[in-house]
């Protein structure tokens, strides 16, 4: 019995005995029975509807990215068929023509040959329509270094649903709009793998832009440990030394990476695992 239902229903006869006859009777005991079975379902309702409230599915690191289909402005998409067998970073932003973010996707425009070369394909979103996007497309080409042409697609989400669906939205409130009546859309980052299964999320605010390096830094330590059957170290980056798992004993990691260092038993560092990553 929960502790909620075992409470009420103490309560509810303590009301019971306290309101009864002081003869006991058939009919006392029948009201005071009564009493605590009607205390006891207010309880189990109340104890279902709180929660009933915490039950929506979360997204949280390992489990399924939702699947979608939606407008963007390379055409319609079906989410878990764009991914296909690729890795994907599904990125949103507060909204078009907002100047943090005209220099964020600049930004990662410019990199997208590094995660191209990583079999990523980048996704962005924004609760804007098409047309709107189009338009603002121009000004990121115009703002970004170097002359990049823009090179990925933007989900149009003027209905604010995948931005709910991947809980996006500030506040969880699709009243809370900014002056141009558009929910405000968070700076979120999911890195999903082919098997369509969040590796990575990250949460920005508005105030500051992403950092790209650490994006492709993060997809370069998760492709590594899933192909080495490693982990990466704090600020690691491609080419440096990575721990060998508490789960792989000495002679294990010996066989499999040849020597390694023990600063304690549970802390071991190997050579970057270049052979490994080349099979």
């Amino acid at each position: 019995m929960s502790s909620v239902l075992r409470t009420s229903r103490i309560v509810a006869a303590r009301v019971a005995a306290a309101g009864a006859p002081r003869t006991a009777g058939v009919s006392a005991f029948r009201g005071s029975f009564a009493a605590r079975n009607a205390a006891a379902s207010v309880a189990v309702r109340a104890f279902s509807v709180s929660r009933a409230s915490f039950e929506k599915p979360a997204l949280r690191l390992g489990s399924p990215a939702p699947n979608f289909q939606a407008e963007t402005t390379d055409g319609p998409i079906d989410f878990h068929e764009f991914i296909g067998d690729s890795w994907t970073i599904l990125f949103s932003h507060p909204a078009d023509f907002t100047p943090v973010c005209t220099t964020e996707l600049g930004a990662f425009a410019q990199l997208k040959p590094e995660f191209d070369k990583r079999n990523c394909k980048l996704l962005g979103l924004s609760a804007n329509g098409l047309e709107s996007h189009g338009e603002w497309i121009k000004d990121i080409e115009e703002v970004a270094t170097g002359g990049t042409k823009f090179n990925f697609p933007i989900i149009a989400d003027p209905e604010r649903k995948i931005a709910y669906l991947y809980d996006m939205v500030d506040h969880q409130d699709l009243t809370n709009i900014d002056q141009k009546g558009v929910a405000f859309t968070i700076r979120a980052v999911f890195i999903i793998d082919p098997a369509k299964k969040i590796r990575l999320s990250m949460l920005y605010p508005a105030s500051t832009g992403r950092n790209t390096a650490e994006v492709l830094r993060v997809l370069d330590s998760l492709q590594t440990g899933d192909k080495a059957g490693v982990t990466t170290p704090i600020n690691w980056i491609p080419g440096e030394d990575v721990i060998v798992p508490p789960s792989v004993s000495d002679a294990a990691a010996k066989e499999k990476f040849g020597e390694f260092k023990a600063v304690k038993p549970y802390l071991r560092y190997t050579k970057y695992p270049e052979a490994l990553l080349k099979k």
